[in-house]
């Protein structure tokens, strides 16, 4: 372990990259909200416009006083390309403004090019809306294209991916019956850094249970200067590897060896002790800069050290970047079973730049490709069919999809006694093979590829158990183990951490996108499953 190092915050690091946005940044961009119907754009942007002084303006309350009639009446009487003209006219002039600030969008403004390309000068805010809760709140509302559910959950699908391309923040619409305004300061360092010339960050709002929080997501986002909160000192952990590498400002640092074998509660005993000889106090900030073992044990440390200060995790490796610096869940292993010492504790953010696994070993990348491969099973859809087709997976849009997924899952489900348990998907004999190699011999990511492909044999699904080990295979992650006891690893996954009722329940596929937990598992199907990925 390295000592402390104190270093006055602006003197090294990012806050001296040249295109860190200046003070003097141009005249603020507009928060412009869109989605589709029953999002909450309105609820929404009149919370944000409140917030901030401002008023808010809504296109389809606008055009309605135009029309001097409803949108339903002039849609069934002129219909829908003489009412998207229209619309497009009046929302060409709003977004044209100087003094708009604040404004709401109808559900289907986006399919017009020129207005997607009017939003390039303002800040875009997605409200994503599932396509059950949109039906819920908008059929039988006098809303023309809300009328057969078939159609409307078909238009949903078409039109969230062209909210995805344009959106700059995305909130789930939840959100808005809460509170919008808790998300303003992060949307308005967002729009100070794209308005100082900086591109490609987005902003992803987290919810749970215990607490909201931004998560930024962009090539160069540390070269940017990206940072929240902005208040408080910020005491780096990182993993030394990582911080040969790459730099991040910081008021004080402490270097620690990666790797899961260091994840353990003697070094969390030191990074406490490190902490407590520098002063860390109640108001300022862990800053986890590392993967996925530095996240774990830096949050850990911020979640018990004078019982809860406040954590920023900085992810460098793909396992970390598209899950686990997402969620809360922080902790350390024991020789007995891995994470069996920890605690929940959200993040205060989390900053995500895929530009630094650039300098990953390939090794490392492709034990991230294994959570990729995990995360797509669990959402299906169009992450599945990405990531099958061979897409990027440093890329944003991969990223960007395992984490929505991951915070979706969290979301729902903050303790893990429902929906999450999901995100445990071929985890429970990866972490005994993890445990039975005494966490050396096995990256994480290795583990949770040889306990997909257990999973997907407990599931039935035989051919879609031979696509994920093709494409397991074609990142040189193993199919195989050798020199392991099979009788020991299903004797570990007995043990794991989410046993209930003297068995552990295990999460099943039946096809991508319809993952479930809590099945229960004969002994000697886990012990035929086992025996498939490893031998003495």
């Amino acid at each position: 372990m390295g000592a402390l190092e104190a270093s006055a915050r602006g003197t090294t690091g990012v806050a001296d990259a040249p295109d860190r946005p200046s003070a003097a940044a141009p005249a603020p961009r507009a928060l412009v909200f869109v989605g589709f119907m029953g999002a909450g754009k309105s609820t929404a942007a009149r919370a944000a416009a409140a917030a901030l002084g401002e008023r808010a303006l809504d296109s389809d309350a606008l055009l309605e006083s135009e029309l001097g009639e409803t949108i339903e009446s002039f849609f069934e009487r002129e219909g829908e390309a003489a009412f998207r003209a229209r619309e497009e006219e009046l929302v060409l002039r709003v977004l044209g403004r100087p003094d708009t600030r604040v404004v709401a969008l109808g559900g289907g403004a986006l399919g017009s090019p020129r207005v997607r390309a009017a939003l390039g000068d303002h800040v875009v805010v997605w409200l994503d809306v599932e396509a059950e809760e949109a039906w819920r709140r908008a059929a039988g509302r006098g809303r023309p294209l809300a009328r057969e559910r078939e159609s409307f959950e078909h238009l949903h699908a078409e039109r969230a991916a062209t909210y995805l391309e344009v959106a700059d923040a995305i909130l789930p619409s939840a959100l808005e019956r809460r509170s919008v305004g808790g998300v303003v300061p992060a949307l308005l360092r967002l729009r100070e850094v794209l308005a100082g010339g900086g591109s490609g960050l987005r902003l992803v709002w987290a919810t749970s249970a215990s607490g909201d929080y931004p998560v930024y997501l962009g090539r160069r986002a540390l070269a940017q200067g990206v940072f929240d909160p902005p208040d408080g000192r910020r005491c780096v952990v990182a993993d030394e590897r990582v911080a040969a590498l790459h730099d991040l400002e910081g008021d004080w640092r402490l270097a620690i060896r990666g790797g899961e074998a260091e994840k353990t509660l003697s070094e969390a005993e030191s990074v406490l002790r490190e902490m407590a000889r520098a002063g860390v106090a109640r108001d300022d900030l862990v800053v986890a800069f590392g993967g996925g073992v530095v996240g774990d044990l830096a949050g850990f440390c911020a979640a018990v050290y004078q019982r809860g200060v406040r954590c920023v995790q900085v992810p460098t490796t793909l396992v970390a970047q598209v899950d686990s610096a997402y969620g809360g869940k922080t902790g350390v292993d024991l020789p007995e079973a891995k994470n069996y010492v920890g605690a929940y504790h959200q993040p205060g953010s989390v900053l995500v730049d895929p530009s630094v696994l650039a300098t990953l070993p390939p090794e490392e990348v492709a034990a991230g490709y294994a959570e990729v491969v995990k995360t797509a099973l669990i959402a299906g859809g169009a992450l599945w069919e990405t990531v099958r087709a061979g897409a990027d997976t440093t890329g944003e849009e991969v990223i960007l999809g395992c984490a929505r997924t991951k915070l979706a899952a969290v979301a729902a489900d903050e303790r893990d006694e429902g929906r999450r348990q999901v995100l445990n998907l071929g985890h429970t004999v990866g972490h005994a093979l993890e445990a039975a190699t005494g966490y050396r011999r096995l990256r994480h990511g290795e583990a949770v590829a040889l306990g997909l492909l257990c999973a997907l044999r407990l599931s039935g699904q035989a051919e879609l158990r031979e696509e994920v080990a093709a494409l397991l295979r074609a990142r040189g992650l193993p199919e195989r183990l050798d020199g392991v006891d099979p009788a020991e690893v299903v004797a570990l996954a007995a043990r794991d951490k989410k046993r209930r009722g003297g068995s552990v329940p295990f999460v099943l596929v039946a096809v991508p996108g319809e993952v479930s937990p809590g099945h229960a598992v004969a002994d000697a199907e886990l012990r035929a499953a086992v025996e498939e990925v490893v031998s003495r």
